[in-house]
């Protein structure tokens, strides 16, 4: 894909970026002293310097973004698709010393009291308008700590944490896609008694997982619905009128083999409108010391209807014309898809059977996990025992399950190996645009060097924008990255550099008032009894103070301003054998505090490549012994 120049994104990154004007200036000098014309090769991106995978060529822009769960290291990873190159990794439930996350005061307010706990990343989601991506917000669950996370799409950053009360195990997370994201909806997926204090744990009959919606802005959970059985994933669908779950462990055990005893199990549907009215109305109650509204939505309530589908289902996928979902059977070859229209019949009591949505069930293949859209009226399925990517069309899958003797499935795509997840392009929207899928295998064997007794997973890019699948990438990746979602970039408004009355900073600025300071011009020490707040600014490649004393014990916060204003001039700040650094990039101002427990002269430095004299961008901390 080509620079389009007309492009205002491509075109203000033209413009500011200084590292594309000096390679501009550099090959410029070398055209001169060559003789090679500027409008000749030399600029061009050639064939041979682009990527096997989407030919995508250095110089060039991918056409979408990847969001990828980080798995156990905490994180999300920004990929470009299709040339499948690692972009960004935003820090959400783990520590970065690069950035500073989990380091910073400023990361530290956002992870709260659960800022030393490390996150199983699974399941990141962005925001909707409309049924559409809207750019704004990608959301995260940690599956270990039971947490859900906010990333802020401006500026690739977690702004909010919420700690779900009453639960075990955040695994399945989607989002409310019409009218707009007014509900993150998260499964809990442990049974547990309720309330969990030490009462009932003999008593497995008593055990009850929840299904979870947290208001997208304030990130406060709104409400909590009890279930019966283990919840896994989850989906919405394009009226705002309904969510549904897929729910295994209908035995109600606690052991393997308890959870596997029943034929079927069950997609769970959650009625947002009565639940919402039911809240409004006071038919809730409280558990512990949560302020959250919990309501029943046992087998028999009038908040959610149970649909029976075989057997451990796993996946739970919407597709983008709106009529259907589709639940995959895991411990059954099949797949069920759901007719979401009648889901009204469903609590209107004009079915006498909860299997009357069910519109489809169909044979596809061994240990069938996640299904994925072209907008076309295709639907891909892993086959995670069969390691393979079947395609198939939903409306024949419908025929033949009325009876007609119409073959659906369209191919088979051995993939390598066992995958869980895959994604299409935009596939999760109304938008789905059916050019690329990503196949996220679980095991890789022989494909790469081998590194050890641990092994790299494998991200496949398949391009499905024909009428044959066809494997253009294999790609490792580290620790589990179990899941991603892929939006055109034309969704994207990142910004270049920090807005100055950035809320992300809004505390650290407080602070500074309260102190006198003026963030952008001033290099100050405060000193209160044993706290010391050093304030500084940093221009390449000076600090605005290259020494500040302190004596031994003294509690002392760094806060620093960036006042450079091309985009990648980031700077950093390390404190020499202190555990602290931090990423402070252009307009940006970054605090973190720590104890100067070691006396003498204790050196900091910039830990951002920022200029030539980098090297020499330092200061001293000199501490004078207790």
């Amino acid at each position: 894909m080509k620079i389009d120049p007309n492009d205002k994104q491509v075109s203000e990154h033209v413009r500011m970026s200084r590292r594309m004007f000096l390679g501009s200036s550099a090959a410029l000098a070398g055209a001169a002293a060559t003789g090679v014309g500027v409008g000749g090769s030399l600029l061009a991106p050639t064939a041979l310097a682009s990527t096997a995978t989407g030919q995508v060529a250095p110089g060039e822009l991918d056409e979408y973004y990847g969001f990828w769960s980080g798995g156990h290291s905490g994180e999300v990873r920004i990929l470009g698709v299709p040339s499948m190159r690692e972009l960004m990794r935003i820090p959400v439930f783990n520590t970065c010393s690069a950035t500073g996350w989990g380091i910073t005061n400023e990361s530290k307010e956002v992870l709260g009291h659960t800022a030393f706990l490390n996150g199983d990343s699974h399941h990141p989601r962005m925001s909707f308008t409309d049924g559409k991506y809207d750019g704004k917000y990608v959301f995260i669950n940690d599956k270990a700590n039971t947490r859900v996370a906010r990333i802020r799409c401006d500026i690739m950053k977690t702004d909010k944490i919420t700690t779900v009360p009453n639960v075990q195990a955040i695994h399945g997370l989607r989002l409310q896609k019409v009218p707009f994201t007014k509900y993150v909806f998260a499964n809990a997926e442990m049974i547990i008694p309720q309330p969990n204090d030490g009462r009932d744990m003999e008593d497995i009959g008593k055990y009850r997982t929840m299904f979870n919606a947290i208001d997208a802005e304030t990130m406060e959970v709104a409400w909590q619905v009890i279930v019966d059985g283990n919840l896994d994933n989850c989906d919405a669908d394009y009226s705002g009128k309904y969510a549904f779950s897929t729910c295994y462990n209908s035995e109600g055990g606690v052991y393997l083999t308890d959870m596997m005893r029943n034929e079927r199990d069950h997609v769970v549907v959650f009625n947002i409108e009565r639940i919402e009215a039911a809240v409004k109305a006071g038919k809730f109650i409280h558990l512990g010391d949560a302020k959250v509204p919990v309501l029943d939505g046992t087998k028999g309530s009038e908040l959610t209807a149970y649909i029976p589908v075989p057997k451990n289902p796993h996946g739970m996928n919407t597709a983008p014309d709106g009529r259907y979902a589709v639940a995959a059977g895991k411990l059954s070859p099949t797949v069920t898809v759901l007719d979401l229209h009648k889901f009204d019949d469903l609590f209107n009591g004009k079915l006498s059977d909860p299997r009357g949505v069910v519109a489809a069930e169909v044979e596809l293949g061994l240990g069938p996990l996640h299904t994925a859209f072209d907008g076309r009226g295709n639907a891909y399925t892993t086959l995670f025992i069969d390691s393979q990517i079947v395609k198939w069309d939903i409306d024949k899958a419908i025929k033949a399950y009325q009876g007609e003797k119409v073959d659906y499935i369209l191919q088979k795509l051995d993939v390598q190996y066992q995958p869980g997840h895959n994604h299409t392009t935009m596939g999760e929207t109304s938008e789905a645009d059916g050019k690329y899928l990503v196949s996220l295998c679980k095991f890789s064997k022989d494909r790469f060097l081998p590194c050890g007794p641990l092994h790299a997973e494998n991200d496949q890019l398949i391009d499905i924008s024909g009428d044959e699948m066809k494997l253009l990438h294999d790609g490792p990746t580290f620790a589990e990255p179990h899941d991603c979602m892929i939006v055109h970039r034309s969704k994207m408004k990142p910004l270049k550099i920090w807005k100055r009355d950035d809320p992300f900073f809004a505390s650290t600025k407080a602070m500074a008032d309260k102190d006198g300071i003026t963030l952008e011009s001033d290099n100050k020490i405060i000193r209160e009894g044993n706290k010391v707040r050093v304030y500084m600014t940093s221009v390449a490649p000076n600090f605005g103070l290259t020494e500040f004393k302190v004596k031994q014990g003294d509690e002392v916060t760094v806060t620093i301003t960036n006042l450079d204003t091309i985009e990648d001039v980031t700077h950093g700040f390390c404190m020499v054998n202190h555990g602290v650094s931090m990423e402070i990039s252009p307009q940006q101002t970054a605090s973190v505090t720590f104890v100067a427990d070691k006396p003498g002269v204790q050196w900091y430095y910039c830990n951002w490549f920022c200029h030539a004299l980098h090297m020499e961008m330092s200061g001293r901390m000199l501490v004078e012994p207790a």
